[in-house]
């Protein structure tokens, strides 16, 4: 299902509560380059985390995280390894996921994509 703009800023929005509230300080939203787009960057202690935001609208958690297809990972990672150029980060780096189900219910996938970084 493909979600309104509003409502994907809402769950980017509680994503980014949820995220500060386990420790993760967010320094970006919607990061962009021509090949992709990353919706929260964040720091938690020493690693800097990448993280894609999916809302579903039926309970199942699942449909969330498996919708990130090869094609999607791909465009995240390059989205990605931009980012870390652009700011010269030699640090440690993770893709999570965050997937809200339809009652808001936040699963919080780390390190969901492998980057080989």
């Amino acid at each position: 299902m493909v979600l309104s703009t509003d409502h994907g800023q809402m769950a980017e929005r509680d994503a980014e509560r949820f995220l500060e509230r386990q420790g993760v300080h967010v320094i970006a939203r919607n990061y962009r380059r021509r090949f992709g787009e990353i919706d929260l960057i964040g720091r938690q202690g020493d690693v800097l985390v990448f993280v894609e935001v999916r809302k579903r609208s039926h309970r199942q958690f699942a449909d969330g995280a498996e919708s990130i297809d090869r094609r999607k990972q791909q465009r995240l990672l390059r989205t990605a390894e931009a980012y870390l150029q652009q700011q010269r980060w030699n640090g440690a780096a993770r893709f999570d996921v965050i997937v809200l189900d339809a009652r808001n219910r936040i699963e919080w996938l780390q390190d969901a994509i492998q980057a080989g970084w």
